[in-house]
């Protein structure tokens, strides 16, 4: 049993999701080109309200933008991984 299933109130399961930057979104699409670590990728921007504006942040799962981020918290969580903007 692990901890997230034993009710660990000190414990909670997550996800790892990691900043991207909006390169380019076509009005009204759900795929978007955006920069994740210097390689730009097709995410699904589907599950946030549009329209994406280039060089704004997003939150990203498994291929889908899950949030919109400051570019301050985008630099923040990059951090954690040892990267930069």
């Amino acid at each position: 049993m692990s901890a997230a299933t034993a009710g660990c109130g000190a414990c909670s399961p997550m996800c790892l999701g990691i900043p991207g930057r909006v390169v380019d979104c076509p009005e009204g699409a759900d795929l978007g080109q955006v920069e994740v670590a210097g390689v730009v990728r097709e995410i699904n921007l589907s599950l946030l309200d549009g329209p994406f504006v280039p060089g704004e942040y997003v939150l990203i799962h498994s291929g889908f933008a899950l949030e919109r981020m400051s570019r301050e918290r985008a630099a923040d969580a990059l951090a954690f991984f040892g990267a930069e903007l």
